[in-house]
C-alpha cells in the first residue's frame, strides 16, 4: 500500500470565521487533526500602552473597541476598576443604568455568536440574518442611551454619562418582549436540526478539570457543569440584589457551548426587567464637584472584574497620583479561553475545525492589544 505523510496548512490570518486576524498552523493526516500551533499577534493596537497617555475618562473609548461587540460591558469592567482605584462612590440610578445597558450587550454579544456559529456550520446566513436582525433592536437602544451603535463610551465613573431618554423605556419593553421569542425560534429551528446536532454533539469535548487549569471562564466554562459566574460568586455593582439562574451543562462539546449562550440571554432579560423595577429616579453620575473631569487617584493598584460575554474580564490599574493611568493590563478573556485551542481540535476532522473555533466566541480585539 502506499504510505502517507501528514500535511501542514497554514489557516490564515485572515478569515471569516475570526472577528479580527489569527492563523493557524494545522498538521493533518488526511482529514484528521494531528497537531496544531495557533498563531496570534497581527492587530498591534497597543491599547494598554495607550492608556498611559489618556486621561482617565479618555481610556474608556480604547476599551470599547477591544471587544467591539461587547463594548458596554468592557466600559464596565474598566469602569469599576476606575472606582475602585478613585474611591468613587456611584450614583444609584447610574448603577441600574449600567446593568441594563450591561445585560443588553451580554444578550446582544450571544446573538452573534450564535449565528456566526451556525454561519460556519454552512446555514448560508438565513439564522445570521435572524440573529443580526434582532441585535440591529438593542442597537438601536443603545443609539437612544448615547449616540452610539456599537463604539458606545456610555459608562462614567461614579455612573453613566447621560439619563436615558423617555422613548427608551417602551422600545426596552418591546425589545424585552421580543427577545425571547427570537431564541424560542432560533433554538426550534437549530437545536433539534439533524444536521447541526452530528456536527456539534461530541465534537471538541474539554474536561472540566482542564479548564479550570488554564482559567478559562464564561459560557464555555459552564458548558462544561462548572458552576462560577462573577455575578453570583463576587458581585458587584447590584448583582446582589438581582436573582437569576446560572444555565449549566455537562456535556462540554461545541452543542453545550451554544446551549448555554441561548439560556444566559434568557436570564439577561429577566435580569433587566428586575432593574427596572428597582430603578428610582435621580442622577445618573456625581456632581463635578464630587467626581472632576480629571481624575487622580491615589498612588497604588486594583484589579476588578467582571463576567463579561465570553468570560472573566479584568482591569489592573496603577496609579502615581497623575491624571492617567501609571500602567494598564486587562484580563481578556478570549485571550485565555484560546488555551486550549489545540486540544480541542487533535483528533477532530477538518470541517470540525472552524465550527469548534467558532464555538469558543472570540474577539482578536481584545487578544491582541
Amino acid at each position: 500500500m502506499p504510505s502517507t505523510q501528514p500535511v501542514t496548512v497554514n489557516l490564515g490570518p485572515q478569515h471569516p470565521s475570526t472577528h479580527g486576524v489569527f492563523r493557524m498552523r494545522v498538521t493533518f493526516d488526511g482529514e484528521e487533526i494531528v497537531d496544531v500551533e495557533p498563531v496570534f499577534g497581527y492587530l498591534h493596537r497597543g491599547s494598554e500602552k495607550l492608556a498611559e497617555e489618556r486621561t482617565y475618562t479618555q481610556v474608556l473609548t480604547l476599551t470599547d473597541r477591544m471587544d467591539y461587540v461587547s463594548s458596554m460591558l468592557n466600559n464596565q469592567s474598566y469602569i469599576l476598576a476606575v472606582e475602585k482605584l478613585a474611591n468613587v462612590e456611584p450614583s444609584p440610578r447610574g448603577v441600574w443604568l449600567r446593568m441594563i445597558a450591561s445585560e443588553l450587550q451580554r444578550i446582544a454579544s450571544h446573538l452573534v455568536a450564535t449565528g456566526f456559529l451556525i454561519q460556519d456550520l454552512g446555514a448560508l446566513g438565513t439564522p445570521l440574518i435572524y440573529s443580526m436582525r434582532q441585535r440591529e433592536y438593542i442597537l438601536d437602544l443603545f443609539e437612544m442611551l448615547c449616540g452610539a451603535r456599537i463604539t458606545n463610551s456610555y459608562l462614567r465613573p461614579g455612573g453613566v454619562y447621560m439619563d436615558a431618554p423617555e422613548e427608551f423605556w417602551p422600545a426596552l419593553d418591546k425589545v424585552l418582549l421580543d427577545v425571547p421569542h427570537a431564541f424560542d425560534e432560533l433554538e426550534e429551528l437549530l437545536s433539534a436540526n439533524e444536521i447541526i446536532k452530528s456536527r456539534t454533539i461530541g465534537v471538541s469535548i474539554l474536561s472540566p478539570e482542564s479548564m479550570v487549569n488554564a482559567s478559562i471562564t464564561g459560557p464555555m466554562l459552564r458548558a462544561g457543569g462548572v458552576d462560577w459566574d462573577l455575578r453570583h460568586r463576587n458581585p458587584y455593582d447590584f448583582y446582589d440584589q438581582i436573582n437569576f439562574h446560572r444555565p449549566l451543562h455537562n456535556s462540554s462539546d461545541n452543542f453545550a457551548r451554544f446551549w448555554v449562550r441561548i439560556q444566559e440571554a434568557r436570564e439577561s432579560v429577566k435580569i433587566i426587567r428586575q432593574c427596572i423595577d428597582k430603578i428610582e429616579p435621580g442622577p445618573v453620575r456625581p456632581s463635578f464637584d464630587e467626581v472632576p473631569r480629571l481624575l487622580r487617584p491615589p498612588p497604588g493598584d486594583v484589579y476588578s472584574a467582571i463576567e463579561g460575554s465570553k468570560g472573566e474580564l479584568g482591569f489592573y490599574l496603577v496609579s502615581d497620583g497623575g491624571i492617567a493611568p501609571y500602567r494598564c493590563h486587562v484580563r481578556a478573556s478570549s485571550l485565555i479561553n484560546l488555551t486550549l485551542l489545540r486540544e480541542m481540535l487533535i483528533g477532530e476532522l477538518f470541517n470540525d475545525l472552524f465550527v469548534s473555533f467558532g464555538s469558543i466566541d472570540l474577539n482578536m480585539g481584545e487578544v491582541d492589544r
